[in-house]
């Protein structure tokens, strides 16, 4: 009887995890879906993408997409670099800023430092859509940097979700390593370069794939404050496939396609980081 009944118990744990592993393999498959369907459509003919006469296993394979994609706007390099200075400018000086207060937050000691942080906090639950108009008033015509790249990159120099990411990540830092450094006579931006900066290298690269990959996939704040098609960014432009009576998909997944090589090489690039950054505490001991 003990014997049946281990074995219903044994059959019972393996049918909940075949059902597990059947929603997690449909689920990914259905993650997967707009990813390959982004891919197989840039190497769809331009003609029959426009007519939307494709599908999911096209017919034959050609490159006359991309070809079409790379003569379609002489500005087409201009935009990918653009999005590329403008996605590492904004990403490098939210390196520095945010990490920079973060460490000022969680380790240093100055009158009302609990005030200001939780005043940055509640910036957060503002939308973006409510600052929108009022910045858009004041980066165009208080400022008068319309259709420049100061225009697009200064209102994403430092975010506040960074700085709470970081703020949060340096306070596990030991506060021991710090008062070692100054006994050794270290200036407060020689702990935080030569200690902790080293240190918080895993939430730096969570950080680092967060902020290029939302600058990068920006359309909306670029498209408002630029007008000439030298100043688009790669998101932007892939919007000039789109006409009135029709729409150039092979073109533009082509374009998609070669706009996310980048975020592929970046998150790479910093895998062992992110993975790091992500496990955090996950682990005791």
């Amino acid at each position: 009887m003990k014997g049946e009944i281990k074995d219903l118990k044994g059959a019972s744990f393996y049918i909940k995890r075949g059902l597990i592993y059947m929603v997690l393999i449909l689920w990914s498959l259905f993650t997967f879906l707009p990813l390959y369907w982004m891919l197989v459509s840039s190497f769809i003919d331009p003609n029959s993408s426009a007519s939307l006469q494709f599908t999911l296993v096209p017919k034959e394979f050609t490159l006359a997409s991309y070809s079409y994609f790379f003569t379609f706007n002489k500005n087409v390099l201009r935009w990918l670099f653009n999005s590329l200075l403008i996605s590492g400018v904004v990403t490098l000086a939210n390196v520095f800023f945010a990490s920079m207060a973060g460490y000022a937050f969680s380790k240093l000691r100055f009158p009302g430092r609990n005030a200001f942080f939780w005043t940055l906090m509640s910036s957060i639950m503002i939308p973006g859509q409510v600052t929108l108009i009022p910045l858009y008033i004041l980066v165009v015509n208080v400022f008068n940097m319309s259709d420049t790249y100061f225009a697009i990159i200064l209102p994403g120099v430092v975010s506040v979700y960074n700085i709470f990411l970081m703020k949060q990540y340096m306070t596990s830092i030991p506060s021991t390593l710090i008062d070692a450094a100054r006994i050794d006579a270290c200036s407060e931006f020689g702990i935080f370069r030569k200690v902790i900066f080293p240190m918080a290298k895993p939430g730096v690269a969570v950080m680092a794939i967060f902020t290029f990959v939302g600058q990068w996939n920006d359309f909306f704040w670029p498209f408002l404050v630029t007008k000439t098609s030298t100043m688009r960014t790669i998101q932007v432009g892939l919007s000039s496939f789109k006409f009135a009576d029709s729409t150039q998909f092979g073109p533009m997944m082509a374009g998609a396609v070669i706009a996310s090589i980048p975020m592929f090489i970046l998150f790479f690039a910093l895998q062992k980081y992110f993975l790091q950054g992500i496990t955090i505490g996950a682990i005791k001991g």
